[in-house]
């Protein structure tokens, strides 16, 4: 059998990619659907979600490849003639659901790993080349967006396809020609007419992925945050007065590590920075819990099995500072989800007139506060919380 195409009949290689395509996209549409609806509550219920999406977007990521490569080999070949010339209507629709079928073989799986390396998550791409892409920076936002356009886009991939498949069997059943048989492994040729080049079809194809990615965006860009209220946390005034600061965290989660950020704290500093060791001051900081963003598991981090974000919104750590012989600590008591739990968090201080720097951090067990109780399987999440501080404060006028 030829390898190359010819006006009347498909080579071997398009008949690979196609059938090859073919089978990977049925596969793929109810592995996404089944992966999604799948529950999470226990240990086991997560470990197995986290598989049937990394399988997923594994084989997204193999789709793209392969029609990047089909797309390049079709560019290259002749296309067979529509048998049909005549049939203005069913040639045009024909060919705009190919051109439908083409894009969505790229946009579906890109848009999705776009989202995958955008945000930070459990359910990794089963390959060793990395997680990331070129020029997509974290963001919720940007995250956000392409899952809409990825979940938008496969409907669009799903209707070609159903067109698709029903357009051949219109073709081998009702009209009983040689378009499906042409495509089919053997020497089947068909039709001498050549038909002229087209912009219609693919202008009507650019239309559809136009309107999809601007709905996918005013969505995306525009959408509720279904998370429970942030706590209007009061305005603090003390000795100190911080102007900027980040408090982060990081967990571990199916081998990977994930960085969230509380976007809303704040905190009460009174310090006296005179010279000698001992008791320095105190600190009282209070956390706007629904303010979190982990990665992919945001929700599921501010869910009742684990931060429970709705029913306990803010966390407190209060506690004095003392300078020690090599820097400085603030050793007193975090309380979460109504529970309380000693903590020591040691800090840098770079002192530099009325401007104060202060990195620091500690590591928390997340089973001291009762967070994430059915996930007993440290490999599937860790029980270390690594919780950093890093912030700038100015001294208040006297």
């Amino acid at each position: 059998m030829p390898l190359t195409n010819t006006a009347t009949r498909y080579g071997s290689i398009a008949k690979v990619f196609h059938w090859s395509i073919a089978i990977g996209i049925l596969a793929m549409i109810p592995l996404g659907l089944i992966a999604a609806d799948a529950p999470y509550g226990t240990a086991d219920e997560l470990a197995r979600k986290a598989a049937l999406f990394s399988i997923h977007k594994t084989l997204g990521v193999t789709i793209f490849l392969l029609a990047l490569a089909r797309i390049g080999w079709a560019v290259s070949q002749l296309k067979p003639v529509a048998l049909h010339p005549e049939r203005r209507t069913e040639t045009f629709l024909a060919e705009l659901v190919h051109w439908l079928l083409y894009g969505s073989l790229v946009l579906v799986p890109l848009s999705g790993w776009i989202e995958h390396a955008a945000t930070d998550g459990f359910a990794p791409i089963l390959w060793p080349f990395g997680q990331a892409l070129p020029f997509v920076p974290k963001s919720p936002a940007l995250a956000e967006i392409f899952a809409t356009a990825h979940w938008l886009l496969q409907w669009v991939l799903t209707g070609s396809v159903v067109l698709h498949i029903a357009g051949a069997l219109k073709h081998h059943v009702v009209d009983r020609d040689a378009t499906l048989r042409r495509m089919w492994f053997g020497r089947a040729e068909a039709g001498t007419y050549h038909a002229p080049h087209r912009v219609a079809a693919p202008l009507g194809a650019l239309v559809v992925w136009v309107a999809t990615f601007g709905a996918a965006w005013a969505t995306g860009a525009f959408t509720t945050d279904q998370r429970a209220p942030r706590p209007a946390l009061t305005q603090v005034e003390s000795g100190w007065q911080v102007t900027e600061g980040t408090l982060a965290l990081t967990v571990r989660q199916m081998g990977k590590e994930i960085e969230g950020v509380f976007s809303d704290w704040t905190a009460e500093i009174d310090f006296d920075d005179t010279p000698g060791l001992g008791e320095k001051g105190t600190v009282s900081v209070t956390v706007a819990i629904p303010s979190l963003t982990l990665g992919s598991v945001t929700t599921q981090a501010l869910g009742p099995d684990f931060l429970a974000g709705e029913a306990h919104p803010t966390a407190t750590f209060v506690a004095p500072i003392v300078r020690a012989e090599e820097g400085y600590i603030a050793d007193g008591t975090l309380t979460l989800k109504d529970t309380e739990v000693p903590v020591t968090l040691p800090f840098a201080l770079d002192l530099t007139g009325d401007e104060a720097h202060v990195s620091g951090g500690a590591v928390l067990d997340r089973r001291a506060f009762g967070v994430g109780k059915s996930m007993t399987d440290a490999q599937q999440l860790g029980f270390e919380v690594s919780v950093s501080v890093d912030l700038t404060a100015t001294r208040s006028a006297r």
